[in-house]
């Protein structure tokens, strides 16, 4: 960005628009086209793909979620039954040999209770695959982007270094022919050499975004030189999201329904707590051989403990107790929900307006005073200052435009992430 707004760079740009002074807008800042030898270029939503095919993060959440089907089918398992033998005495005249089996058998609906616990849990690992899948197209979206306008800074300072070679010559040969004093010759070649060092950082920064793009892709994900990704193709589209007059709590939002999902967990815990609070019984039916009497007798018991010291209430007030504090964290995840979308709604209605004046006033405007600032130049109708300072004004605006285009996607990307729908912006 600080290149697009240094005098400088302006000051090399504007020497070359009097050569040629028909030039517009999209001719003295072109977006260069990638080279047909070059690899394809890569689109926001191939990225997006990419991107959760190869992401280790979301691969770990599967594991988790199929994991979750494992606890549920562990909760719905009944108690094994328990066989036990006994010999009294080991001389075989006297001898005594019991052969018995216990099967408890749970009580108060535990079975049941666990099962939903587990339900549950299996449920929130759901949602957090989807969010988890939401905070990637959003990180994803947000990297692209900010490549993509990296790359679009990078061709204007290609730009702008190419101008200044073309710019040098034009003064060298005024100067020569003693229409231009020689200081703007060396005001051009200082200028040039800082167009230089200013691409250099453009090419830096792009480099940097890029690694950040590749990292998010995975190391398995093919390279892209080229993202396709041009600014001026049309007006940017936002996909529908809730209004400001629509409660954002109502809506299908991950973090909601996290905390819905946990409130609904702890109540199933609170009533898997009560029913460990039922005795178990524990039916036994077994067969005992006396060789003392010379025959065989059938065993039948039944067993229940007798709830006096310990009847699970400690656990019990443990469950209530933190079902009370999901509640309070699902009525305090609402209000940040709230609260962050309606920060977010503002940012995105001031983006798009500040697109909108830019593309419809500001930048047309720019463009005719600077054409005019030129043709006045070579008339001699305008000081070279003055045509400079409407060279600069161009430059400016179209910086300030792709950081409009920047804090709009970024934006869009903070509400996919809140809302876990693709609010990426597109165009046609």
């Amino acid at each position: 960005m600080r290149y697009l707004m240094a005098p400088l760079a302006t000051l090399v740009a504007l020497t070359a628009a009097t050569l040629l002074p028909s030039i517009s807008l999209a001719q003295a800042l072109p977006l260069a086209a990638v080279p047909a030898s070059a690899a394809p270029a890569l689109t926001l939503n191939e990225a997006i793909e990419l991107a959760l095919q190869f992401s280790p993060q979301l691969a770990a959440n599967q594991h988790e979620l199929a994991s979750g089907e494992g606890a549920v089918l562990q909760a719905g398992a009944r108690p094994n039954p328990e066989i036990q033998a006994l010999i009294e005495d080991t001389r075989r005249e006297s001898r005594t040999t019991t052969l018995q089996l216990a099967q408890p058998i749970e009580l108060g609906g535990k079975r049941s209770a666990r099962v939903a616990v587990a339900e549950l849990g299996q449920a929130q690992a759901s949602v957090d695959i989807q969010a988890r899948r939401s905070q990637v197209r959003a990180d994803v979206a947000e990297a692209f982007y900010n490549a993509a306008i990296a790359q679009e800074r990078v061709r204007l300072a290609q730009t702008s270094a190419d101008l200044a070679g073309r710019a040098a010559d034009a003064v060298t040969k005024r100067v020569t022919a003693g229409k231009v004093s020689p200081v703007e010759e060396t005001r051009v070649n200082v200028a040039r050499a800082g167009v230089r060092v200013e691409l250099l950082q453009a090419e830096g920064e792009l480099r940097s975004s890029r690694q950040r793009l590749a990292l998010l892709l995975g190391p398995a994900a093919p390279r892209a030189q080229t993202l396709d990704w041009r600014p001026d193709t049309g007006a940017v589209q936002v996909q529908a999201l809730p209004t400001t007059d629509t409660p954002v709590a109502s809506q299908d939002v991950p973090a909601l329904r996290l905390a819905r999902l946990e409130v609904d967990r702890r109540q199933a815990m609170v009533d898997l707590e009560r029913a460990r609070r039922v005795p178990d019984l524990t039916l036994t039916l077994g067969a005992k051989r006396d060789e003392t009497m010379g025959r065989n007798q059938t065993i039948i018991g039944i067993a229940m403990p007798l709830p006096v010291w310990d009847t699970n209430r400690g656990n019990l007030l443990q469950a209530l107790k933190l079902h009370d504090k999901a509640e309070a964290d699902l009525q305090a995840a609402q209000i940040r929900v709230e609260t962050e979308w309606a920060q977010l709604n503002e940012r995105l209605r001031s983006a798009q307006a500040e697109i909108q004046a830019l593309r419809s006033e500001i930048l047309p405007g720019a463009e005719s005073a600077w054409q005019a600032a030129v043709t006045g130049f070579e008339l001699g109708k305008f000081s070279f200052l003055e045509t400079l300072d409407a060279q600069r004004t161009l430059l400016q605006a179209r910086a300030q435009y792709l950081r409009a285009l920047s804090d709009l996607y970024r934006t869009t990307s903070d509400i996919d992430r809140l809302l876990g729908s693709s609010a990426a912006p597109s165009q046609p």
